[in-house]
């Protein structure tokens, strides 16, 4: 079976600050796509992986929250790195590097816009 996952959009506050935060904390380039009545943010994926979209929060569209599902972002080999571009970005650390088993290392944190996340690493 494929994975049931297969995009998952995260609502943010302010679009180019979340670029910068994700661009950074991620190591990645977020490609930015204009539409006639939207802008969003695309972290860069696979034809068959899952994806991810930044969006401006509107009322009724979902707003930027510690509540809800946990999204879990892969720092493969960075994660140290990537929670130093955490807290550089505005963003806040909630729970630190800590080992999740035989699935590797985790670190919950708060993105720029009051997203609760998982930045996860196979590697500690």
């Amino acid at each position: 079976m494929a994975n049931p996952v297969v995009w998952i959009d995260i609502p943010v506050k302010n679009l180019d600050r979340a670029i910068r935060f994700y661009s950074a904390v991620l190591d990645l380039t977020l490609k930015k796509e204009e539409f006639p009545t939207l802008s969003v943010a695309l972290v860069p994926h696979g034809e068959n992986e899952v994806g991810v979209c930044l969006f401006p929060a509107a009322p009724g569209s979902g707003q930027p929250s510690e509540d809800g599902p946990l999204v879990y972002l892969n720092c493969e080999g960075r994660l140290a790195e990537a929670l130093e571009e955490v807290e550089e970005r505005g963003g806040a650390i909630l729970k630190g590097r800590h080992s999740i088993g035989e699935f590797g290392w985790r670190a919950i944190v708060r993105d720029s816009e009051g997203n609760r996340i998982a930045l996860r690493s196979r590697e500690g």
